[in-house]
């Protein structure tokens, strides 16, 4: 399944690091799209939702 997040606070590459390596921390196959122009995050997993966005809140980002 593919996840689609507007992350309002990911302003730079290093930022968009932390989310994927939270994000593989559920999930080590996943393919994430990290986008810092538009804020979106794009996410190929086979975890739930709820794992994912939990993951990105406790790297300390805010999904809109």
């Amino acid at each position: 399944m593919t996840l689609e997040f507007k992350v309002p606070d990911m302003a730079c590459s290093v930022c968009a690091d932390k989310i994927t390596k939270a994000v593989k921390t559920i999930d080590p196959g996943a393919d994430i799209n990290a986008d810092t122009k538009t804020k979106q995050v794009s996410i190929a997993t086979q975890a739930d939702e709820s794992s994912v966005k939990e993951a990105i809140v406790s790297a300390g980002y805010t999904i809109a």
